[in-house]
């Protein structure tokens, strides 16, 4: 599965959406900015965006809340163990009250991955935030006696949110 990214104004992406009823498309417009998503088997109808590989994911995009993603660059060697990672995850977050979906996107074009989560609003990811889950979830794995363990981030992570469908506000 792939996933691809493009930017626009609003009503542009929502011509674009309503042109390809057949495809999954995800709408949302973050604080500068509206962003498409195409989620697919096949080649996406952008002309020019970014390019992902669904590694991991659970839920489907229900375009109706508030979405989160964690921007992670990792380096070429970290690339394996990060994914390893993810792919042994306790899978915590899906039993988490307002949880909608869940991707992990390996890039095709750069070294930033995108942990990408959908929450019916933003009070829930708060919440799963201050949760023993999130804890768990994001703490340190435990280093074994005298081994080092390899710096695998190629940079600092970051955070962008968006919100579906704004007309409905």
């Amino acid at each position: 599965m792939n996933l691809f990214m493009t930017t626009g104004t609003y009503d542009f992406m929502k011509k674009m959406r309503e042109k390809h009823p057949n495809e999954t498309m995800v709408l949302m417009q973050g604080e500068n900015t509206t962003l498409l998503l195409h989620e697919t088997e096949g080649k996406t109808i952008f002309q020019t965006p970014r390019r992902y590989e669904v590694v991991d994911g659970t839920g489907t995009f229900k375009e109706k809340g508030f979405f989160v993603f964690n921007n992670i660059p990792v380096t070429d060697e970290g690339r394996p163990i990060f994914e390893h990672r993810f792919k042994n995850r306790a899978g915590a977050i899906e039993s988490e009250p307002g949880y909608v979906a869940f991707r992990v996107l390996r890039p095709l074009d750069s070294d930033t991955y995108v942990v990408l989560t959908e929450w019916e609003s933003p009070a829930f990811f708060e919440k799963w935030k201050e949760s023993q889950a999130f804890s768990k979830a994001h703490g340190k794995p435990a280093e074994n006696a005298g081994e080092k363990r390899p710096n695998i981030f190629s940079g600092a992570s970051y955070i962008t949110t968006y919100k579906a469908k704004p007309e409905d506000e």
